[in-house]
């Protein structure tokens, strides 16, 4: 098997890297992080630097590059970037906003939205979880009732990233609660439609500079180009979507797991006590080697996903693998390195723990652990 890059792919992922220290972390990270502001700034350099376009038509402002590139720069913007939460922000719309548009829109709607959301100059979110449909999406209580040229859309939603700043939303609804998936229908709706209300920011454990919203959608008429793809298709829409960012959204933590490693190299060869530095106790570097072994098992995966996504097109058994794998792998590492640090691990000033905060909602968005665990059984006849 051969594991290279290409001398292009290699050369590109160590420009992301630069990119990502001398621009990504700029201002007072641990402020926004107590504030939960997101950077406009950032956002705007990451625009454009073209990291939203990779995957997308040169057309409306991409890069068209491969999936594997794609993920080699996300891993590379996770080594280099420490703020998760921008990252976070990131994927969110790139998978859930610009690929569904990209992929089933119509081109005025790639020339009106998708456009801008590559350039930078509008952000999305994803609207689909609600109170009553968590990880039961395709139960969704939101309707959407045809009248004339437009579509009626009526109820709530919640944990919307990027909500609270979005300019445009991708709406999932259902159009027949009798058809259950075959009734779920995406729409593109825009901020100041009337009808739509966005909550303030809703504050989270961790992923604080990633704002997240509450939306409510009463008598809120879309037209019917505003509609993505066909009736019914939701479902396909969304699985799509999901596979996509299973496949990407953790390629992040790849790159951030491995310079987690290394600091906490660093820090063990530094701390010492009882005379000598605490990597030298076994219970320290054990911890270590457990750490280096989860990101390279980790990268494997990663990349087997990005590999089967662009040769075959679709892999969903080994897209849940790999979100399962990555996101319990570094949740475990970010516990270790907050132990390994000790006590400055737990203070805000070393901002170890932060990692460790962000880490725990990786469990849970884009499918928790649990959903990933089934499809893999489905998958295997279970």
């Amino acid at each position: 098997m051969d594991f290279s890059f290409t001398p292009e792919q290699e050369a590109f992922k160590e420009k992301v890297v630069r990119f990502a220290k001398d621009e990504l972390n700029e201002g007072d990270l641990k402020q926004r992080d107590a504030e939960c502001i997101l950077s406009r700034d950032l956002w705007r350099k990451i625009a454009d630097f073209g990291i939203l376009g990779l995957p997308f038509e040169k057309e409306y402002g991409g890069a068209e590059q491969d999936i594997i590139t794609t993920v080699l720069a996300m891993e590379a913007l996770g080594y280099g970037c420490r703020d998760n939460g921008l990252l976070f922000s990131m994927n969110g719309q790139m998978w859930t906003v610009q690929m569904p548009i990209a992929q089933f829109g119509t081109p005025e709607q790639k020339d009106k939205y998708l456009r801008g959301l590559i350039a930078g100059d509008l952000i999305g979110a994803h609207g689909i979880t609600e109170a009553e449909a968590g990880s039961d999406v395709m139960s969704l209580g939101t309707t959407a009732t045809r009248d004339g040229d437009h579509y009626v859309l009526n109820g709530a939603k919640v944990f919307c990233t990027n909500g609270p700043v979005a300019d445009v939303f991708v709406i999932f609804a259902t159009v027949d609660k009798s058809a259950g998936s075959l009734g779920l229908t995406g729409f593109i709706v825009e901020r100041d439609t009337p009808g739509l209300t966005i909550s303030p920011n809703r504050r989270k454990m961790g992923l604080r500079t990633s704002p997240m919203a509450w939306l409510t959608l009463e008598d809120c008429r879309v037209p019917v180009t505003a509609r993505i793809g066909k009736e019914g298709q939701g479902g396909r829409i969304f699985n799509n979507s999901m596979e996509w960012e299973r496949s990407s959204i953790l390629a992040n933590l790849v790159g951030a797991m491995e310079h987690q490693v290394e600091q906490c190299v660093a820090h063990a060869n530094k701390r010492t006590q009882f005379r000598k530095p605490i990597g030298k106790f076994q219970s320290v570097s054990n911890r270590i080697v457990d750490m280096k072994l989860r990101h390279e098992t980790s990268r494997l995966l990663l990349y087997k996903v990005a590999w089967l996504k662009k040769t075959k097109g679709s892999c969903p058994m080994e897209a849940a693998l790999a979100k399962l794998y990555l996101s319990e792998a570094w949740v475990a590492s970010c516990q270790n390195s907050v132990v390994i640090h000790g006590g400055y691990g737990y203070m805000a000033d070393y901002e170890v723990e932060r990692d460790f905060r962000d880490a725990v909602g990786s469990l849970l968005y884009s499918g928790t652990s649990d959903i990933q665990r089934t499809i893999a059984a489905r998958a295997l006849g279970l």
